[in-house]
Protein backbone atom coordinates (compact mmCIF):
# COMPACT_ATOMS: atom_id res chain seq x y z
CA UNK A 1 0.00 0.00 0.00
CA UNK A 2 0.97 3.51 -0.89
CA UNK A 3 2.00 5.85 1.50
CA UNK A 4 -0.90 8.33 -0.06
CA UNK A 5 -3.19 5.60 0.47
CA UNK A 6 -2.50 5.10 4.14
CA UNK A 7 -2.86 9.08 4.61
CA UNK A 8 -6.12 8.94 3.17
CA UNK A 9 -7.28 5.91 4.85
CA UNK A 10 -6.53 7.72 8.63
CA UNK A 11 -8.93 10.38 8.28
CA UNK A 12 -11.60 8.04 6.71
CA UNK A 13 -11.49 6.04 10.38
CA UNK A 14 -11.09 9.35 12.17
CA UNK A 15 -14.90 10.44 10.51
CA UNK A 16 -15.78 6.83 11.59
CA UNK A 17 -15.12 6.94 14.88
CA UNK A 18 -16.45 10.22 15.49
CA UNK A 19 -19.86 9.51 14.14
CA UNK A 20 -19.96 6.11 16.31
CA UNK A 21 -19.18 7.78 19.32
CA UNK A 22 -22.10 10.60 18.20
CA UNK A 23 -24.47 7.91 17.79
CA UNK A 24 -23.76 6.73 21.33
CA UNK A 25 -24.27 10.15 22.57
CA UNK A 26 -27.55 10.21 20.86
CA UNK A 27 -28.58 7.30 22.18
CA UNK A 28 -27.55 8.10 25.95
CA UNK A 29 -29.72 11.40 25.64
CA UNK A 30 -32.45 10.29 24.02
CA UNK A 31 -32.58 7.06 26.73
CA UNK A 32 -32.06 10.35 29.51
CA UNK A 33 -34.91 12.10 28.19
CA UNK A 34 -37.43 8.69 28.10
CA UNK A 35 -36.15 8.23 31.80
CA UNK A 36 -37.03 12.16 32.20
CA UNK A 37 -39.88 11.87 30.75
CA UNK A 38 -41.50 8.35 32.36
CA UNK A 39 -40.12 9.85 35.51
CA UNK A 40 -42.46 13.44 34.81
CA UNK A 41 -45.04 11.12 34.00
CA UNK A 42 -45.13 9.31 37.14
CA UNK A 43 -44.91 12.49 39.16
CA UNK A 44 -48.19 13.71 37.59
CA UNK A 45 -49.50 10.71 38.04
CA UNK A 46 -49.18 10.67 41.94
CA UNK A 47 -50.03 14.16 42.19
CA UNK A 48 -53.29 13.70 39.86
CA UNK A 49 -55.80 13.30 43.13
CA UNK A 50 -57.83 16.41 43.11
CA UNK A 51 -61.62 17.49 44.31
CA UNK A 52 -63.88 16.39 47.68
CA UNK A 53 -63.76 12.52 48.67
CA UNK A 54 -67.06 11.81 50.95
CA UNK A 55 -66.14 9.24 53.89
CA UNK A 56 -69.48 7.77 55.53
CA UNK A 57 -67.88 6.23 58.68
CA UNK A 58 -68.92 4.76 62.13
CA UNK A 59 -69.36 7.25 64.66
CA UNK A 60 -66.70 5.53 67.02
CA UNK A 61 -64.39 6.43 64.11
CA UNK A 62 -64.42 10.24 64.57
CA UNK A 63 -61.30 11.39 66.17
CA UNK A 64 -58.90 8.79 63.98
CA UNK A 65 -60.44 9.08 60.96
CA UNK A 66 -60.43 12.58 61.26
CA UNK A 67 -56.67 12.53 61.86
CA UNK A 68 -56.54 10.66 59.07
CA UNK A 69 -58.35 12.95 56.88
CA UNK A 70 -56.04 15.65 57.74
CA UNK A 71 -52.83 13.75 56.17
CA UNK A 72 -54.86 12.89 53.10
CA UNK A 73 -54.64 16.47 52.39
CA UNK A 74 -51.22 17.12 53.16
CA UNK A 75 -50.00 14.26 51.23
CA UNK A 76 -52.63 15.38 48.32
CA UNK A 77 -52.85 19.04 48.07
CA UNK A 78 -56.15 19.97 46.15
CA UNK A 79 -58.08 17.31 47.72
CA UNK A 80 -60.89 17.83 50.77
CA UNK A 81 -62.07 14.88 52.65
CA UNK A 82 -65.35 15.64 54.21
CA UNK A 83 -66.77 12.88 56.65
CA UNK A 84 -70.58 11.63 57.83
CA UNK A 85 -69.94 10.10 61.16
CA UNK A 86 -72.84 8.69 62.83
CA UNK A 87 -74.55 5.02 63.74
CA UNK A 88 -73.73 2.35 60.83
CA UNK A 89 -77.24 1.45 60.19
CA UNK A 90 -78.28 5.27 59.35
CA UNK A 91 -75.61 5.72 57.23
CA UNK A 92 -76.13 2.29 55.53
CA UNK A 93 -79.89 3.63 54.78
CA UNK A 94 -78.60 6.69 53.77
CA UNK A 95 -76.52 5.22 51.00
CA UNK A 96 -78.93 2.61 49.76
CA UNK A 97 -81.38 5.47 49.67
CA UNK A 98 -78.91 7.45 47.08
CA UNK A 99 -77.01 9.51 49.61
CA UNK A 100 -73.74 10.67 47.85
CA UNK A 101 -70.88 8.93 49.30
CA UNK A 102 -67.26 7.79 47.85
CA UNK A 103 -66.34 5.23 51.01
CA UNK A 104 -68.25 3.73 53.68
CA UNK A 105 -66.42 2.48 56.75
CA UNK A 106 -68.86 0.41 58.86
CA UNK A 107 -68.55 -0.82 62.90
CA UNK A 108 -69.74 -4.51 61.49
CA UNK A 109 -70.13 -6.73 58.83
CA UNK A 110 -73.94 -6.91 59.35
CA UNK A 111 -74.37 -3.34 58.68
CA UNK A 112 -71.74 -3.25 55.95
CA UNK A 113 -73.93 -6.17 54.35
CA UNK A 114 -77.14 -3.60 54.08
CA UNK A 115 -75.10 -1.55 51.83
CA UNK A 116 -73.71 -4.69 49.83
CA UNK A 117 -76.63 -6.66 49.23
CA UNK A 118 -78.59 -3.73 47.72
CA UNK A 119 -75.47 -3.39 44.81
CA UNK A 120 -74.36 -0.44 46.40
CA UNK A 121 -70.86 -1.34 46.76
CA UNK A 122 -67.24 -2.14 44.21
CA UNK A 123 -65.28 -4.92 45.40
CA UNK A 124 -65.37 -6.72 48.54
CA UNK A 125 -65.28 -5.20 51.73
CA UNK A 126 -62.11 -5.49 53.82
CA UNK A 127 -61.67 -5.45 57.20
CA UNK A 128 -59.60 -2.81 58.36
CA UNK A 129 -59.46 -2.87 62.56
CA UNK A 130 -61.77 -4.56 65.25
CA UNK A 131 -63.15 -3.08 68.68
CA UNK A 132 -63.32 -4.17 72.09
CA UNK A 133 -66.50 -2.87 74.48
CA UNK A 134 -65.75 -1.35 77.85
CA UNK A 135 -67.72 0.48 80.73
CA UNK A 136 -67.77 4.09 80.56
CA UNK A 137 -68.58 5.54 84.22
CA UNK A 138 -68.37 8.85 85.75
CA UNK A 139 -64.63 10.17 87.25
CA UNK A 140 -63.52 8.39 89.81
CA UNK A 141 -66.27 5.50 89.37
CA UNK A 142 -68.34 6.71 92.31
CA UNK A 143 -70.97 4.45 92.12
CA UNK A 144 -67.37 1.68 92.21
CA UNK A 145 -68.69 -0.22 89.09
CA UNK A 146 -66.42 -3.24 88.99
CA UNK A 147 -68.40 -5.77 86.55
CA UNK A 148 -70.63 -6.21 83.34
CA UNK A 149 -73.52 -7.40 86.19
CA UNK A 150 -72.81 -4.12 88.60
CA UNK A 151 -74.76 -2.64 85.60
CA UNK A 152 -77.90 -4.54 86.83
CA UNK A 153 -77.81 -2.72 90.07
CA UNK A 154 -81.18 -1.38 90.77
CA UNK A 155 -81.27 2.44 91.25
CA UNK A 156 -78.15 2.58 88.67
CA UNK A 157 -78.81 4.71 85.49
CA UNK A 158 -77.18 2.69 82.84
CA UNK A 159 -77.39 4.13 78.65
CA UNK A 160 -76.83 1.05 75.51
CA UNK A 161 -76.61 1.89 71.69
CA UNK A 162 -79.54 0.99 70.10
CA UNK A 163 -80.00 -2.99 69.40
CA UNK A 164 -79.63 -2.05 65.53
CA UNK A 165 -76.29 -0.13 66.06
CA UNK A 166 -73.27 -2.20 65.94
CA UNK A 167 -72.29 -1.03 69.43
CA UNK A 168 -75.81 -2.27 70.54
CA UNK A 169 -75.77 -5.29 69.21
CA UNK A 170 -72.49 -6.11 70.55
CA UNK A 171 -73.79 -5.14 74.14
CA UNK A 172 -76.59 -7.38 74.07
CA UNK A 173 -74.08 -10.07 72.76
CA UNK A 174 -71.99 -9.39 76.13
CA UNK A 175 -75.24 -9.15 78.39
CA UNK A 176 -76.36 -12.33 76.97
CA UNK A 177 -72.95 -14.09 77.61
CA UNK A 178 -72.79 -13.40 80.47
CA UNK A 179 -76.68 -14.49 81.06
CA UNK A 180 -77.65 -10.67 82.25
CA UNK A 181 -80.42 -8.38 81.68
CA UNK A 182 -80.47 -5.05 81.60
CA UNK A 183 -83.13 -2.45 81.08
CA UNK A 184 -81.13 1.10 80.11
CA UNK A 185 -82.82 4.18 80.86
CA UNK A 186 -82.25 5.13 77.60
CA UNK A 187 -81.26 3.29 74.10
CA UNK A 188 -78.92 6.03 71.77
CA UNK A 189 -78.58 5.90 68.18
CA UNK A 190 -74.90 5.74 68.20
CA UNK A 191 -72.24 5.19 70.42
CA UNK A 192 -70.78 8.92 70.66
CA UNK A 193 -74.13 9.51 71.79
CA UNK A 194 -74.46 6.98 74.53
CA UNK A 195 -70.80 7.97 75.55
CA UNK A 196 -72.18 11.79 76.00
CA UNK A 197 -75.02 11.23 78.29
CA UNK A 198 -71.97 10.05 80.71
CA UNK A 199 -70.52 12.64 80.00
CA UNK A 200 -72.74 15.26 80.88
CA UNK A 201 -73.96 13.70 83.90
CA UNK A 202 -76.74 12.41 82.88
CA UNK A 203 -76.16 8.77 83.42
CA UNK A 204 -73.94 6.88 85.81
CA UNK A 205 -72.57 4.66 83.11
CA UNK A 206 -72.50 3.46 79.54
CA UNK A 207 -71.78 0.03 77.22
CA UNK A 208 -68.94 2.01 74.44
CA UNK A 209 -66.20 1.18 73.15
CA UNK A 210 -62.59 1.12 74.52
CA UNK A 211 -61.70 3.73 71.43
CA UNK A 212 -64.37 6.17 72.94
CA UNK A 213 -63.30 5.67 76.64
CA UNK A 214 -59.71 6.10 75.10
CA UNK A 215 -61.31 9.77 73.12
CA UNK A 216 -62.64 11.46 76.26
CA UNK A 217 -59.98 11.41 78.20
CA UNK A 218 -60.51 12.07 81.63
CA UNK A 219 -64.82 13.15 81.38
CA UNK A 220 -65.09 9.17 82.38
CA UNK A 221 -63.47 6.11 83.56
CA UNK A 222 -63.35 3.03 81.57
CA UNK A 223 -64.01 -0.74 83.32
CA UNK A 224 -63.17 -3.78 81.23
CA UNK A 225 -65.28 -6.45 81.76
CA UNK A 226 -64.74 -9.92 80.42
CA UNK A 227 -67.81 -10.22 78.67
CA UNK A 228 -66.33 -8.07 76.26
CA UNK A 229 -64.23 -10.62 74.59
CA UNK A 230 -66.85 -12.46 73.00
CA UNK A 231 -68.71 -9.45 71.38
CA UNK A 232 -65.28 -7.68 69.27
CA UNK A 233 -66.46 -5.92 66.37
CA UNK A 234 -65.08 -6.20 62.71
CA UNK A 235 -64.73 -2.65 61.11
CA UNK A 236 -64.86 -3.05 56.86
CA UNK A 237 -64.30 -0.62 54.19
CA UNK A 238 -65.34 -0.77 51.02
CA UNK A 239 -65.77 2.07 47.94
CA UNK A 240 -68.91 2.37 47.01
CA UNK A 241 -70.39 2.25 43.60
CA UNK A 242 -71.84 5.62 43.01
CA UNK A 243 -68.57 7.08 43.83
CA UNK A 244 -68.09 10.63 42.72
CA UNK A 245 -64.02 11.00 42.79
CA UNK A 246 -63.12 6.65 42.32
CA UNK A 247 -59.36 7.45 42.49
CA UNK A 248 -59.45 9.76 45.50
CA UNK A 249 -61.56 7.13 47.24
CA UNK A 250 -59.25 4.45 46.51
CA UNK A 251 -56.26 6.47 47.75
CA UNK A 252 -58.24 7.21 51.18
CA UNK A 253 -59.18 3.41 51.39
CA UNK A 254 -55.16 2.76 50.91
CA UNK A 255 -54.37 5.38 53.40
CA UNK A 256 -56.35 3.60 56.02
CA UNK A 257 -55.13 0.09 55.52
CA UNK A 258 -51.59 1.30 55.13
CA UNK A 259 -48.68 0.79 58.16
CA UNK A 260 -49.52 4.69 59.18
CA UNK A 261 -53.23 4.38 58.59
CA UNK A 262 -52.68 1.21 61.06
CA UNK A 263 -50.58 3.09 63.58
CA UNK A 264 -53.36 6.35 64.07
CA UNK A 265 -55.82 3.22 64.47
CA UNK A 266 -54.04 1.41 67.09
CA UNK A 267 -53.08 4.75 68.96
CA UNK A 268 -57.01 5.20 69.49
CA UNK A 269 -57.26 1.68 70.76
CA UNK A 270 -58.26 0.26 67.75
CA UNK A 271 -57.59 -3.45 67.56
CA UNK A 272 -55.43 -4.62 64.50
CA UNK A 273 -57.90 -6.67 61.76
Amino acid sequence: MTRTARRTRRPMQVAALGATVLLALSACSSSDDSSSAKSDSSASASDKLSGTVTVFAAASLKESFTTLGEQFEKEHPGTKVTFSFGGSDSLAASITGGAPADVFASASPKTMKIVTDAGDATGTPATFVRNQLEIATLPGNPDKIASLKDLTKSGLKVVLCDKEVPCGAAAQKALDAGKLKLTPVSYEQDVKSALTKVELKEADAAVVYKTDVHAAGDKVEGVDFPESANAINEYPIVQLKDAQNTEAAKAFIALVQSAAGQQVLTEAGFLKP
